[in-house]
Formats: C-alpha cells, sequence, structure tokens
C-alpha cells in the first residue's frame, strides 16, 4: 500500500505548494487510486499532483472527511478531470456534487477491497481504515470527532497499526501508545510534543512524502 501527500501545510519537495488543507492520494494492488480529500485550492492541489505526476483523471475514487473547506477546496476541479470519479461523502455534507455515483456515508462500510470507512463519526467527520500486513492504518482529515474515538472505531476492522493525518487538538497521548506508525499531519495542534513523545515512531508528514507499508 502507497500513499502519497498531496497537500499539507508543510512541503517536503521545494516545488510543491504550502497551504492550510489536506490531501492524500491511496494506491495498492488490487485497489484504484483513492483520493482523500482534496485540500483548500483546486490550483494548488492540481499544481502539486503535476509535480508529484500524479494524474487527476486517474483517480477513480474521493473520499471527503468533512465538508470543511480546506478539506473540500478541490473537489469541483478533479471532479472536472474525472468524470467517472465515485465520491463518499460524510451524511453531514450538504453541497451538490455532480456525480451519478455519490455515496452518503452514515455507518461504517466498505469503500473497496482492503479499504473502508469509519462511517460518519460526531455527526461531521469519516475516516479511513486501511487493511495492511502490518495492521489497519487509519487515515484521518482533522480528527473532529476524538483521535481516541477514531480509533476505538477502526478498530472493528482489524488492530490498529498506525495513524496519519490531521491530529488537530488531541492531547490524550496514551492513546498512541500502542501505535507503531504516527504521522501527525495538517492542523494537528501538539505536533511537536507527540515528535517528541514518540521519535522512533513519528514520520514528519508534508506535501511529496510517500509512505509505503
Amino acid at each position: 500500500m502507497k500513499l502519497t501527500i498531496i497537500y499539507d501545510n508543510e512541503v517536503r519537495k521545494k516545488s510543491l505548494v504550502a497551504d492550510w488543507g489536506f490531501s492524500c492520494l491511496i494506491e495498492g494492488e488490487n485497489i484504484p487510486p483513492i483520493l482523500f480529500d482534496t485540500g483548500g485550492s483546486g490550483s494548488i492541489l492540481l499544481h502539486n499532483m503535476r509535480e508529484l505526476q500524479i494524474n487527476p483523471s486517474a483517480i477513480r475514487i474521493i473520499v471527503i472527511s468533512h465538508p470543511h473547506g480546506d478539506h473540500t477546496g478541490g473537489l469541483y476541479d478533479i471532479l472536472e478531470l474525472s468524470k467517472e470519479v465515485e465520491v463518499f461523502i460524510p451524511a453531514s455534507f450538504r453541497r451538490v456534487i455532480p456525480q451519478k455515483k455519490v455515496t452518503s456515508v452514515k455507518n461504517a462500510l466498505p469503500i473497496c477491497e482492503k479499504v473502508f470507512s469509519t462511517g460518519e463519526l460526531g455527526g461531521i467527520e469519516q475516516s479511513l481504515a486501511i487493511s495492511t500486513d502490518k495492521g489497519i492504518l487509519v487515515v484521518v482529515g482533522c480528527s473532529h470527532p476524538g483521535v481516541g474515538n477514531i480509533i476505538d472505531a477502526a478498530s472493528t476492522f482489524g488492530e490498529v497499526y498506525g495513524i496519519i493525518g490531521g491530529l488537530h487538538g488531541f492531547s490524550d497521548f496514551k492513546r498512541l501508545d500502542g501505535l507503531s506508525l504516527i504521522c501527525p499531519c495538517h492542523c494537528t495542534q501538539y505536533k511537536s510534543e507527540i515528535m517528541h513523545r514518540f521519535p522512533e515512531k513519528c514520520l514528519e508528514c508534508g506535501a511529496g512524502m510517500v509512505l509505503e507499508v
């Protein structure tokens, strides 16, 4: 399984543009390319995709974590380029999406082989639980429902191995003790403390980072 950070507050490649928001491409054997969130700006998202040699028209599934602008800003730009894409939105998403294949997610469900939605948690946000050889990797947008609640929901699909994405104001650091991989991105308020507490488990996020598990 391969995850590429396309959009983040920081960059790992000079030619990329940093901006407040998050987007991640998920690729793997026997699964279609999945775009998780679309950042805050369509022009920045598409610029970063070009620099990372990612073809927007190859995207087959888009998953939106929650309806905030820093995660949905590039959605319509991608839809213009990927007419056949299937979109999974949380039930709280109210904007009209001009696609034939749109699933409003309330409860946990499979997105495709090895990739599952936790369902909309806290009435606002869904996360992804990805089955890997090392366990479940959780991909989050901003973690508004709480990191602990998200980990608990993802654990119904198997033992949670790691988490990547925005952790917001999460500070119950003991909930991370059992994880082997932690990659705090985007809106993580206590990123420095998390990196300090778990130096051997943490990866620095940023647009251009590639994670293979």
